[in-house]
């Protein structure tokens, strides 16, 4: 199971780091420009550059503090944030009926909540 949580918080850090770097660094204009952008019509620039900036933040908090032993609590209450992150991007994505979104942020969220639950309960760095 150790094994599973780790897979899962690499590959999760891997989308949560693509996500953030394409928000915080790419310009609203060309974000909307691709597709599954539409999202960003009636959302400030600044607002998507805070998403991106959170989603590079939760790349970090997903495995570097469990590699380092520093606070490795940090690991699933970052996975829980992610499913709160994930289900403001559902509710989006369900708003303009993009349901293919939904279904790729619900599996998102899936996987942030097996982190968050194996690294709280039967996983935990600490116990």
């Amino acid at each position: 199971m150790d094994l599973a949580l780790w897979i899962s918080a690499w590959a999760l850090a891997v989308v949560a780091l693509f996500g953030g770097v394409s928000k915080a660094f790419v310009s609203k204009e060309k974000l909307a420009a691709v597709h599954g952008g539409g999202w960003t019509e009636g959302v400030g620039a600044r607002s998507i550059k805070v998403l991106g900036v959170l989603e590079l933040l939760a790349a970090v908090g997903l495995v570097l503090p469990a590699l380092l032993d520093r606070v490795p609590l940090m690991v699933p209450v970052t996975a829980a944030c992610w499913v709160l992150l994930m289900i403001g991007a559902m509710a989006t994505h369900g708003r303009r009926r993009e349901f293919g979104f939904v279904a790729l942020n619900l599996a998102y969220l899936a996987l942030a909540g097996f982190i968050a639950w194996g690294r709280f309960g039967p996983e935990s760095f600490t116990g």
